[in-house]
């Protein structure tokens, strides 16, 4: 059974805040001549890194819910300029609508397990992913969605 984590995406106000940050990276990544790939950086390594790996994704919580997730492709352990340890959390850069769930604020990242984590919106609500996420919001508030 595949394993998640769940992270606050700090600075994004919406997942097209975090889908514009994302296409922005890798524009300049592209300009600079570097390696396509997306990647978050954190300070700690994760040590259910097989589960994680076993189709895992990241849960993006944005603005006190849970909203989208990106699929996991690798866990990189590396020690930065200063000598700290740190790890970058390889991610395939296609953001998932989630069915949208609260979550309190916390630091740094938690596992999350597959029985925990929310579905996919696409499977809960079909057709709800094109529709814009001020209308879903609302729609959520109202109980329509």
């Amino acid at each position: 059974m595949a394993l998640n984590l769940i992270k606050l995406s700090v600075g994004s106000d919406s997942v097209q805040d975090l889908e514009d940050w994302i296409k922005l990276k890798l524009k300049e990544k592209k300009r600079r001549g570097q390696k396509l790939e997306r990647f978050h950086r954190t300070r700690m390594v994760p040590k259910r890194v097989d589960e994680l790996l076993d189709g895992g994704s990241i849960y993006w919580v944005i603005k006190g819910e849970v909203m989208c997730r990106e699929r996991l492709l690798d866990v990189v352990p590396f020690v930065d300029k200063d000598g700290i340890g740190r790890c970058k959390l390889m991610l395939d850069s296609k953001l998932v609508l989630v069915q949208p769930r609260p979550y309190r604020a916390f630091q740094g990242w938690r596992y999350l397990t597959d029985k925990d984590a929310p579905p996919d919106l696409a499977r809960m609500a079909p057709g709800a992913a094109a529709m814009p996420e001020p209308m879903r919001r609302e729609l959520r508030e109202l109980g329509l969605l």
